[in-house]
């Protein structure tokens, strides 16, 4: 058994840095209460984590390959328990998304060597063996952190989310400590640190352009110059990135079409599917006044459908183009929000939101496997490690920018819903807090225009998620192309295929899934 104790060790990590995207969705209304904070903090409290872990995921992978992967792993996981105390120690929201940041920096070291490692410990059959875990593992970590948030929430305060980091960090440095060897690429690459700043300066610029656009309004002067900002950063990116020897994303993979089809599909996937379940977790708390572990329970559909349409659809669906299992998963994803609005009205409770999850969760199932697959049949071998990635960057930055998006739509419908009621101007505000669930308790009479005003907010939400999900099924229609035939170069599958471009490729190897 001692041979699989550096699969262990990774999935150890993976395992708590994937759960910890999710895990404080159910908490943020027991956040809001304790901090006595606004709404535009409890999104930063998800997109600062988000923020970093993509900004960060591919220049974390580049300083591995220099300086080895087992000594980043390692630093990323005593950042991410530092943190993680932090997290459970602050005494407001401000102090609270900072910690949640640096958690993110911890994370992204994790996540880009978690592959890599597993690479140089496994060969053959073993890796196949490792790589299936990592993948089971990776999926569960999805499943469990509502769950796991809702129980420790419920039980023992939200702090604990945090806290509960503690004992599994130390037990995954114990074990890479003993059972990791250190590995670095035989030939290292420059790190690309003007890129790895402008990235990271334009994704913060607009995801908080996105945030104030909620509370001052599309027209206001500070969205629009923070939206000015960040594409100005953007655009430094893509010079410094042209102008680097060793670009830590090589801009010429987007004259693929197939490699911008997929980064599209990614990074809209993770908007249309997940963006939406912090203010649904909202809803059930504070207005169907669920604890933190139904909370969860009502999410476990979407998450359920997708292990399973995941697991099946690797077999049912061999051979297919990935342009229909791609891009029919988004519009199942499409489907299930659209599902969501139309089922949910003023008064209705959690069950008119299940068959749309369920929906989403099949959706999910069938277009996540063939990404990472499509993305490494898109490339060279030797760009395996950075198209992987990319790819992993661009579902996080989606996830933090749909949360940004769909915050700001959210507001508004609220303020739609409360419109006619009589409400003074700012109640949308109180709502979003959190802040219905005392209101409420104050004035059961209130419950009319209470459940109206976020059945409006909701249904804002999912229709903006169907359309994001439109989006990335019309990019992969347009764009995906049929892989090369077997031998022409490219690897030809996800899984092992993948994992063994990533072998092969002598530098800059990342997460590919």
């Amino acid at each position: 058994m001692r041979k699989w104790l550096p699969l262990a060790a990774v999935c150890l990590g993976a395992f708590m840095l994937l759960v910890d995207v999710t895990i404080v969705t159910v908490a943020l209304p027991d956040m809001a209460s304790d901090m006595d904070t606004g709404f535009a903090a409890l999104q930063w409290v998800m997109d600062g984590y988000a923020l970093a872990l993509a900004a960060l995921l591919l220049g974390a992978g580049s300083l591995a390959d220099r300086i080895g992967r087992r000594a980043v792993y390692l630093g990323g996981l005593a950042l991410f328990a530092a943190s993680s105390l932090a997290c459970g120690l602050a005494d407001g929201p401000g102090a609270l998304i900072a910690f949640r940041a640096v958690q993110g920096v911890g994370a992204a070291a994790m996540f880009a060597t978690t592959m890599a490692l597993l690479s140089q410990a496994y060969q053959g059959r073993d890796r196949g063996v490792a790589f299936g875990v990592w993948g089971a593992v990776s999926g569960a970590a999805a499943a469990a952190g509502p769950i796991l948030g809702g129980l420790i929430t419920e039980h023992f305060g939200w702090r604990w989310i945090f806290f509960v980091n503690l004992p599994v960090c130390a037990l995954a440095v114990y074990v890479t400590l003993r059972a990791v060897a250190e590995s670095r690429a035989p030939h290292t690459r420059g790190l690309d640190l003007p890129g790895m700043a402008a990235f990271t300066a334009g994704a913060g610029l607009v995801t908080y352009a996105l945030i104030r656009a909620g509370e001052d309004g599309w027209g206001a002067t500070a969205p629009l110059v923070l939206f000015g900002l960040g594409a100005a950063a953007f655009a430094v990116f893509a010079v410094a990135e042209l102008r680097s020897a060793h670009p830590m994303l090589d801009l010429s993979l987007f004259r693929d079409r197939t490699f911008t089809g997929v980064m599209a599909a990614a990074l809209l996937l993770s908007g249309a599917a997940f963006s939406y379940l912090m203010y649904v977790s909202l809803w059930l708390q504070t207005v169907e006044g669920m604890g933190p572990v139904g909370a969860g329970l009502v999410l476990v559909p979407l998450s359920l459908a997708a292990f399973l349409v995941s697991a099946a659809a690797g077999r049912l669906l061999q051979g297919v183009p990935a342009r229909l299992t791609i891009g029919g998963g988004l519009l199942l994803i499409v489907a299930g929000a659209l599902l969501q609005a139309w089922m949910l009205d003023a008064g209705d409770g959690w069950p008119a939101l299940v068959p749309g999850l369920l929906v989403t969760g099949a959706g999910v199932g069938a277009a996540l496997p063939p990404l990472a697959a499509t993305v490494m049949g898109a490339v060279a071998p030797d760009r395996a490690g950075m198209a992987g990635g990319a790819l992993n960057a661009a579902r996080q930055l989606g996830m933090a920018f749909g949360v940004a998006v769909l915050g700001t739509l959210f507001r508004a419908g609220l303020a739609d819903g409360l419109a006619g009621s009589g409400r003074p101007e700012g109640t949308a505000e109180v709502l979003a807090s959190g802040g219905a669930a005392r209101l409420l308790a104050a004035a059961p009479a209130a419950r009319a225009w209470v459940e109206e005003a976020f059945a409006s907010g909701l249904r804002e939400t999912f229709a903006a998620s169907g359309v994001m999900g439109l989006l990335g099924a019309v990019a992969v229609v347009l764009l995906v192309r049929p892989r090369p035939a077997a031998g022409a170069g490219a690897p030809q599958g996800g899984g092992d295929a993948a994992a063994g471009a990533r072998g092969a490729a002598p530098a800059g190897e990342r997460t590919p899934v």
